[in-house]
């Protein structure tokens, strides 16, 4: 199973887009992921503030920055 993080905040349509993508590609691929609210952390707004959403790899720490599609996502998954 690849084990991923979403990279988030409240109220980001773009996010809710990407959270869609993972959704659908959950019933093609054993994916997992934690969603991850950045504006509780002054580091991860720091890092991803202006990116959102990210979604990255918990294994090898590989990242996707918006815009991203599905196809871009199987792409992660796969390597």
């Amino acid at each position: 199973m690849t084990q991923l993080v979403l990279y988030t905040t409240s109220h980001c349509h773009l996010c809710e887009q990407a959270l869609a993508l993972l959704i659908n590609i959950k019933q093609q691929y054993t994916i997992d992921w934690l969603t991850k609210e950045i504006s509780d952390d002054d580091e991860l707004i720091e890092k991803y503030g202006i990116k959102i959403p990210v979604l990255q790899r918990v294994d090898n720490h590989a990242e996707l920055n918006w815009p991203f599609s599905a196809d871009d996502i199987v792409r992660l998954i796969s390597a």
